[in-house]
């Protein structure tokens, strides 16, 4: 079997943010070997050797809308991948980042997305019980002016004080909303997110610092490990964990799955559910 035809991206032209370093530099990597034509975005510096590379900060709507014409005219497979840390004091910057900056790129590029195409994110555990608050992300994901969403976000810091948790499960809800709408479904062009566990990136100081009250990057990793790894006596996933299942996922592998939120988290989410249930009798 071969298995560049099997993954479906031989000379196929895939845009993917975030490749500079991380979970999608390890997706770019494979993307490049299975021989697709790789048109990659981050705002630090790509090492790849990818057709083409971006530099823009894509929570800034000038600097996305500035490098929508050197993307292709046509595209097979679309991979959102960049996020940042939830420092506080960046709640706006993190939602711009994190998910509408993601929308905006999405929606501005689904015309040029090919009929059975796909668009795959990278969303997060920090996510779970998305369902929740359903309601208001779908406020968000509804409104299609920049503006409009900045002044949306300003006008809710109770929602996005805990700006990452928030941008996620409007990630989420995002891909639940959208797999059927028929933007999507009418050129069968699949929408869906992998949901990572905690994983070891070039962002974990960031993160580790943005877990702690104080800012103590050591605190915050004893924090994360608690909730994410101690548990089960786990160990914390590398980029490929998380980067080859991303690229599966948009492959013509999953060729029939759409909508889908799937977490890569070593079980720990289905075992908060097994006890959520377990405790509801």
């Amino acid at each position: 079997m071969d298995l560049k035809k099997l993954f479906g991206f031989e000379n196929k032209n895939v845009v993917i943010t975030g490749a500079a370093s991380g979970m999608s530099k390890s997706a770019c990597e494979l993307l490049l070997e299975l021989g697709a034509n790789v048109y990659a975005i981050d705002i630090n510096t790509i090492d790849l050797p990818v057709k083409k590379a971006l530099k823009a900060d894509l929570g800034n709507l000038a600097e996305i809308d500035k490098v929508l014409p050197e993307l292709p005219s046509n595209i097979d497979a679309l991979f959102l991948c960049h996020a940042i840390a939830g420092y506080k004091g960046k709640e706006l910057e993190v939602q711009l980042v994190n998910f509408f900056g993601q929308k905006y790129l999405t929606e501005k590029l689904l015309p040029r997305i090919n009929d059975h195409g796909s668009v795959s994110f990278i969303s997060s555990v920090g996510a779970f019980s998305w369902e929740q608050n359903y309601a208001n992300c779908l406020e968000v994901i509804n409104i299609t002016d920049w503006n409009e969403a900045v002044s949306w976000y300003k006008n809710h810091p109770e929602l996005i004080a805990n700006s990452y948790v928030f941008a996620k499960q409007c990630m989420n809800s995002y891909v639940n909303s959208k797999c059927m709408s028929p933007e999507f479904i009418d050129r069968k062009i699949r929408i869906n997110a992998i949901n990572p566990g905690y994983t070891l990136t070039g962002l974990s100081d960031d993160f580790n610092k943005s877990s702690s009250a104080t800012g103590n990057a050591e605190e915050g990793k004893a924090m994360i490990e608690n909730m994410f790894i101690n548990g089960w006596n786990g160990y914390a996933a590398s980029p490929k964990d998380m980067g080859y299942p991303l690229v599966v996922v948009g492959s013509s592998i999953c060729s029939y799955m759409s909508g889908q939120c799937i977490y890569i988290d070593y079980g720990l989410t289905s075992s908060w559910r097994h006890q959520a249930l377990i405790n509801s009798k």
